[in-house]
């Protein structure tokens, strides 16, 4: 299993929930209480079919939307409450399903009115408004949220954005770039975006997060 992302926590509530997401778009949702008890060999927190991988855990409430992305540039929006609460050993139910050889790189819960991030590996990138994704029921094929080309490359990463923020950029050779949100243009979703980071020959983006302030680290548990 291949965890790529956490969650803090201050309190394992019964109002609250993980919600995990695979390579192959299966989503689960299991009470966060349920994990209240970690014994130091681990326990289980998702069955995986062969073949898949863990992607994004993100803590969720009632009323929270869930939004999957995927490697050519598809999207999902839907409800937290299409998907039912599991236990820790299960497996899970279809988020998004998948054209041959696509898999997801990422998902998000949106807890209010905000943007959406997308980046391809090759360097374009664009904001979208979160409501250009209308909210459709879960197992859905989703839709286009960046137009993926040869020149614009795959869809990498995709994140909660507002003006405020600011994001650091890895590329695979070995560039960190730093930008602001605000700099970042706010287009449809149905485009392929634009430039927004100027890559040698051969480089590409592996990475991209946000810049977290001084006063939001080390306040939390990490889950």
């Amino acid at each position: 299993m291949i965890l790529s992302s956490g969650v803090t926590v201050k309190e394992f509530k019964d109002d609250q929930f993980l919600v995990m997401v695979t390579r192959q778009g299966v989503i689960k949702k299991t009470v966060l209480s349920a994990y209240g008890n970690v014994r130091r060999s681990g326990i289980i927190a998702l069955n995986l079919n062969d073949g898949d991988a863990l992607i994004s855990v993100r803590l969720c409430e009632a009323g929270d939307n869930v939004i999957i992305g995927t490697h050519d540039g598809m999207a999902i929006r839907f409800d937290e409450s299409a998907v039912r609460d599991m236990g820790r050993g299960a497996t899970g139910v279809i988020g998004i399903r998948l054209e041959k050889g696509d898999f997801v790189i990422g998902a998000l819960v949106i807890k209010r009115t905000s943007t959406v991030m997308v980046v391809t590996d090759k360097g374009y990138g664009k904001r979208s408004d979160v409501n250009d994704y209308r909210v459709t029921n879960r197992g859905g094929k989703g839709v286009i949220t960046v137009k993926t080309t040869d020149k614009v490359g795959k869809l990498m990463a995709m994140m909660e954005l507002n003006d405020n923020d600011e994001l650091v950029c890895m590329t695979s050779g070995g560039m960190v770039i730093k930008m602001s949100a605000k700099d970042i243009r706010t287009m449809g979703r149905n485009t392929q975006g634009v430039r927004i980071i100027n890559l040698k020959d051969n480089d590409s983006i592996t990475d991209i997060a946000k810049v977290v302030p001084d006063d939001e680290e080390g306040e939390e548990g990490l889950l």
